[in-house]
């Protein structure tokens, strides 16, 4: 057993070594990238090394000093067997703290293998509770509740490290690579990138409005709309869409995510739900515009540093209830359409706002 005192600490005091736990969404790990560019900008000693997915390596590609570690929690890391498996083989690698920004049964099973060693373990506190007074039906407490940017903050305040995301800077543009070039083919036009889909109905916009909205912008000739997707069903109604406009092209299913950063980092303005390309985007300091359902900027997911004029919200007069919930997967009886009440002319009016600044 070593003792509870780190033995990697700089001159301060503070930790130089931290695993940053992170399994989840990828809008949910995208939104970590602003509190972590801030922190190692600022803490030049500091290494992180965050615990997620294997396919969200791309996401920190731009940070000094940031690797990823993978966790396959569906094979070689599942079960408790396999995140005992999992300590092990961090284990080596010596971390001063641990900073769980996810707070999930596996991270807190995590807690309780690291806790062996006496390494400090700090998690986030979600705030179930104000959320799930922010979206019941009755006595809703309707108030804007800490982003969850602010409590990714939170954490690392817990080890000593002071963050101040007013301060963050956003990612540096990418350079195109050839093959995302040959597909987009540079012109004069400005490039906006439309991501339709999201995880649950109940925060995405209708696709006959959506089609209104590229219509829209399709027929001025001043803009090439760039479509983002995952997923065979995506990927084929986002080609049928791309197929029925002049200046509309599907980036679905044609580019690595690495490859769809590299155009996202490059676009003029990014249309999106209440998803993780809304915070793909945003990172790269890109304006976003988005669009929402059930879900309500209020539960802390709005994306980072966007001005609020940006968020397009439905009719809470005629729904009352909104947000029914956090995520988007709960849709009472009456509340299918609520994105209707978002008219498609008043989404192409804040796009060309943004473009024509």
């Amino acid at each position: 057993m070593r003792n509870s005192t780190p033995y990697s600490v700089d001159k301060k005091g503070k930790y130089t070594r931290i695993l940053v736990i992170r399994l989840s969404a990828m809008g949910d790990v995208a939104m970590t990238v602003p509190v972590l560019r801030f922190l190692t900008d600022e803490n030049p000693q500091v290494k992180i090394t965050v615990l997620t997915k294997k396919a969200f390596k791309p996401i920190f590609s731009g940070l000094e000093r940031v690797e990823v570690y993978e966790a396959d929690v569906k094979n070689r890391h599942k079960g408790l067997l396999g995140l005992w498996r999992l300590y092990q083989e961090l284990k080596p690698l010596k971390f001063d703290a641990v900073v769980d920004l996810h707070n999930v049964l596996r991270s807190r099973v995590l807690k309780k293998y690291f806790a062996l060693e006496g390494i400090p373990f700090v998690q986030i506190d979600k705030g179930r509770a104000e959320k799930k007074a922010l979206t019941r039906p009755k006595n809703k407490v309707y108030k804007p509740l800490r982003t969850t940017h602010q409590r990714y903050a939170d954490v690392f305040e817990k080890l000593g490290f002071s963050i101040d995301l007013s301060k963050t800077t956003p990612q540096e543009r990418l350079q195109l690579s050839e093959k995302v070039l040959g597909l987009v083919q540079q012109d004069t036009k400005k490039w906006v990138g439309i991501a339709p889909f999201a995880a649950h109905e109940g925060k995405m916009y209708p696709l006959n409005l959506m089609k209104e909205i590229i219509q829209s912008l399709n027929k001025t000739n001043r803009y090439k709309i760039l479509l983002f997707g995952g997923g065979a069903m995506e990927v084929q109604k986002l080609q049928e869409l791309a197929n029925s406009f002049t200046n509309t092209l599907n980036m679905a299913g044609k580019l690595s995510l690495s490859e769809e950063l590299e155009l996202i980092s490059n676009l003029d303005v990014m249309l999106s739900m209440d998803s993780g390309n809304a915070h793909l985007a945003t990172n790269y300091g890109i304006p976003v515009v988005t669009l929402w359902g059930v879900t309500h900027p209020y539960a802390g997911f709005y994306p980072f540093n966007q001005p609020m004029e940006n968020a397009l919200l439905p009719d809470r007069e005629r729904y009352p209830q909104i947000p029914t919930s956090v995520y988007g997967n709960k849709v009472p009886k009456g509340y299918e359409s609520v994105m209707e009440t978002i008219a498609p002319g008043k989404v192409v009016d804040r796009l060309l706002q943004i473009l024509e600044a």
